[in-house]
């Protein structure tokens, strides 16, 4: 029996749980793990609709809007009107969480080190095209 899927789950879980902890460890209380996504995204993209940053994180909408209501209230985003569609709003960064970009990101990077630790080179490309694919296939794009 093939068991991907679990290992997948298991991948996300842990990732979520060491991210916690480094967050944690670096004297980061502001935000955790889920918000960091969304966080990231914006940091890597800066301002961006609600329905942008569902599809750059994969959040469903009624999860997202939870989460970003409470970084609202958290002063890391600002939601603002979007002047070209009055339907819908632009969530910006705050100059909080610009601050704290730099901390999130050597935490990345070292869960990156953590990934791959022992892999070689061709490992990991090979690792991650079949990520890819999977992802592909999930989304009906094979």
């Amino acid at each position: 029996m093939y068991n991907g899927g679990y290992l997948i789950s298991q991948i996300h879980k842990l990732t979520g749980r060491k991210i916690n902890e480094l967050l944690k460890e670096a004297s980061v209380s502001e935000f955790n793990s889920s918000q960091g996504i969304i966080l990231s995204s914006l940091w890597a993209k800066g301002e961006q609709t609600i329905k942008e940053i569902g599809k750059t994180t994969g959040l469903a909408k009624t999860s997202l809007s939870s989460m970003l209501d409470r970084m609202e209230g958290q002063n890391l985003i600002q939601k603002i009107e979007n002047k070209e569609d009055g339907r819908s709003t632009i969530i910006k960064l705050t100059e909080k969480s610009k601050a704290l970009e730099k901390v999130y990101q050597n935490i990345t990077d070292e869960m990156v080190v953590q990934y791959y630790n022992g892999f070689s080179e061709e490992e990991i490309r090979a690792f991650e095209s079949t990520l890819e694919r999977v992802v592909r296939n999930l989304e009906g794009k094979n």
